[in-house]
Parts: structure tokens; C-alpha cells; sequence
């Protein structure tokens, strides 16, 4: 049976390391074409996976003047740009896998979920984490009802602090007015993945949060305006992020060049070596979510900048034990009560060469099955995905405003 074949809308970070990367381990899936505006990542993504040069278009508009000519569509775009290349991608009949979030608004996400419904598009979004052996087998435990009733959780995501400082202070998703809140653009991941584990749809949210610390009056009194240029001790100095001998993410992406004069170039000129506190940044780097679920399950989420270690850590309380986990050590630790502590861990073949804890390979192969036409709908489909965007712009709305908000009212609002 011949590979289902795909085209590659975007390769930058997502498009080339992480999709691109996998589908060249396997034999069933196959890139036939780019769409990537950048003349040297769109020549290196056409050369690994050999696409002849009229496959090699410049916009993802170039990409739809012609007939269909692939299975599906993996667009990995910017925030912003999600949109209205997954519209024309459904009007052409291609299966899509759209990288997260789905669209930056609320009118653009309901305009593509509408155009979705009336060509029963099959859509799936990259909330990854819904692919993971960890979440799955969280999943699996309360669905056994482990540790009885399931009666909370708190969820906590530790960003990390170079990675924040990368993302969303000097990188592309540091302001709301270009890119999208942080609470969507990192976190909607963290909102689909309670809502996965509880089962059950929100019924109120509430948030708390503000941009607390990278802002121009917390800068040391020696700081200069760009890290090459000052000597302060900062754990956030560009020089220490991207000058030393490794060159994977985050080091790849600030620029195509990655010897030491072309970082050192990028760190002279490009944003990512700005000062922490001068940079243009606006959106939120602590945040608290408070949930009540429909079946009276309760979740709060907290999504720092503030910590060492990249993970995600959970707790789960239940009538009858407790579990916590640690996405990053892959490990599940559940105290029945009044019994000894059981460890369950989930040890990842190759760890190294997985992304988002194996959520990457796993999409990867929900995909591959629903472009062969072997399952119908994906773990998460457009109905699904939708609930954690609302969820987010929820969060936000609540946090400005101070208010609680009622989640029927605003899937009421959506779906009229």
C-alpha cells in the first residue's frame, strides 16, 4: 500500500523538527509539498524530504490554485495565520492536522468550525498532550475509579524559565496584539487535557494573573537594553540561553545560521537578544484558573514562567486516594488511602527523539489512520478542541475583568 501523502504548510519549529522529523521515520506517511516563506527553511525542508521544486511554493495560497493533489493538510503556520489556510484546505477535501491554537478569536474560530460542519471536514488539532502515555493512563486510572470519586485536580504548568523567557518575552508569541494571549497560546493544551481527564464540560471560570516580572522597572540598575552588551548575572542573559555548544531548540530557532557569528548576529539584531525587561512584551507570565465542571468536579490550573524544569505537574484527589504525576519523569505515583504508594512509570522508548512526552508520534499516527480512512473522527476533532479555546478566552475575559463567567452563556454565544 502506497504512503498517505501530505502537504507541509509552514516549516519553521513544528512543521520541520517536530511533523517533519517523525514522518521521515515512517514509511506510511509522505510529505509531497512545502509552503514556507522563508527562502532557507523551505530549501532545507524540500531537500530532506525530497520535493521536487514545483512542489515548493512560497505561500500556502499557491498551494490551493491548484486541484487537489495530496491526502491532507498539516498546517503549522503562525497563530494568526491557522485560519484561513485550513478553510481552503477543507473546500479542496483535504484532512487536516492543525497545529494549536485553532484561530486567535473567537469570530475566526466559529467561522472555520462553520465552514467545517458543512463539509464534514475531518480536522484534527494538535492538543498533543490528549496522545501521551501519561495522560492516558491518568485517563485509564479514573476511569477504573482507582482512588474512587474523582473530587479535583490542580494542574500546574511549569513553562520554565528560559523557555518563557524564549516564547514569550523576546520570541513570537511575547505580545497578545500579534500572536494570541499566552493562556491560549501555551495553555489551551492544559484546559483540553482537564477537560479530557474529567470527562465532563465546564460549568464556571474565574482567573487570575498579570505580566508580574518582565517589565522595564524590574530591571537591575546595570542592565542594558541588549544582553551582548551588559555583564549583569542574569539567569535570563541571551549569551548563556544561545552562545554555548548545543544548537537544538530553543538555540534553532533565532536563526537559520546557527554557527557562532550567525547566533552572535541574531543576538545583535533579532529580538532574541533583547533584555528581558526591554523587549515588547505584554502577555502574562503567571496565571491562575479556577473550574467548576457540570459534574461538580473541581480544577485549578497554574500556568508559571517561573520555574526550573519544563513539565507538567498533576494532582488528583479522589474519594478514596490521591495521585500525582510528572509528565517530564513520566512517572505516576498513586496513594490509595490507608494502603502503600504505588508507582507506575512510563518509561518512553528512545526519549530523546519524542516530542511533547510522545504526544507528537502519537497524533502522528491518529492522523496517518484518519487520512487512510480508518477511523472516522480523531481523539481531537474540532468538537472537541473547540471547548478548551472558549475555555481560554474565557479565562482571559475573567481575569480582565474580574468577573465570574458562566460557560453556557458563552457556548450559547458561539454556537447560535
Amino acid at each position: 500500500m502506497r504512503p498517505v501523502e501530505v502537504i507541509m504548510i509552514g516549516a519553521g519549529n513544528r512543521g520541520y523538527e517536530a511533523y517533519g522529523k517523525i514522518i521521515l521515520r515512517r514509511p506510511d506517511i509522505k510529505v509531497v509539498a512545502v509552503a514556507e516563506p522563508n527562502d532557507i527553511r523551505r530549501e532545507r525542508f524540500a531537500k530532506e524530504h525530497h520535493i521536487p521544486s514545483e512542489r515548493q511554493f512560497k505561500t500556502w495560497e499557491e498551494v490551493f490554485e491548484k486541484e487537489k493533489f495530496a491526502d491532507g493538510v498539516i498546517i503549522t503556520t503562525m497563530d494568526r495565520m491557522h485560519v484561513k489556510p485550513a478553510i481552503e484546505a477543507i473546500k479542496r477535501g483535504y484532512k487536516i492536522l492543525l497545529e494549536k491554537p485553532i484561530g486567535v478569536n473567537l469570530e475566526e474560530i466559529k467561522e472555520l468550525y462553520k465552514v467545517a460542519k458543512e463539509y464534514n471536514a475531518s480536522i484534527t488539532v494538535a492538543h498533543v498532550l490528549r496522545y501521551t502515555m501519561f495522560f492516558q493512563k491518568l485517563k485509564e486510572l479514573l476511569n477504573k475509579q482507582e482512588i474512587g470519586e474523582l473530587i479535583g485536580i490542580n494542574l500546574v504548568e511549569n513553562i520554565g524559565f528560559f523557555h518563557f523567557a524564549h516564547s514569550f518575552v523576546r520570541g513570537n508569541w511575547r505580545n497578545s496584539e500579534t500572536s494570541a494571549p499566552s493562556i491560549l497560546a501555551k495553555s489551551c493544551h492544559d484546559l483540553d487535557i482537564l477537560t479530557f481527564l474529567i470527562g465532563e464540560k465546564s460549568q464556571t471560570i474565574s482567573s487570575f494573573g498579570e505580566l508580574r516580572y518582565f517589565k522595564r522597572e524590574n530591571a537591575p540598575k546595570e542592565a542594558k537594553e541588549r544582553c551582548l552588551d551588559c555583564s549583569v548575572d542574569c539567569p535570563y542573559d541571551a549569551k548563556k540561553i544561545y552562545l554555548g555548544d548545543y544548537t537544538g531548540w530553543p538555540v534553532s530557532v533565532i536563526s537559520e545560521d546557527l554557527s557562532l557569528e550567525g547566533r552572535l548576529k541574531a543576538l545583535r539584531e533579532g529580538p532574541y537578544g533583547r533584555c528581558v525587561y526591554y523587549s515588547d512584551n505584554n502577555v502574562v507570565d503567571h496565571q491562575e484558573v479556577s473550574i467548576k465542571f457540570k459534574n461538580n468536579v473541581y480544577a485549578s490550573f497554574t500556568m508559571t514562567a517561573f520555574t526550573n524544569k519544563i513539565t507538567r505537574k498533576i494532582y488528583l484527589y479522589g474519594s478514596h486516594g490521591e495521585i500525582y504525576g510528572d509528565l517530564d519523569e513520566n512517572k505516576i505515583y498513586i496513594q490509595k488511602f490507608g494502603k502503600e504508594e504505588e508507582i507506575i512509570n512510563l518509561n518512553l522508548p528512545f526519549k530523546d527523539l519524542v516530542g511533547h512526552a510522545g504526544g507528537d508520534e502519537g497524533i502522528m499516527e491518529e492522523f496517518v489512520k484518519a487520512l487512510k480512512g480508518e477511523i472516522k473522527e480523531t481523539l481531537s476533532n474540532i468538537e472537541e478542541s473547540i471547548e478548551s479555546h472558549l475555555m481560554a478566552f474565557s479565562a482571559e475575559e475573567s481575569r480582565l475583568n474580574n468577573k465570574v463567567i458562566n460557560m453556557d452563556e458563552v457556548r450559547a454565544k458561539f454556537y447560535k
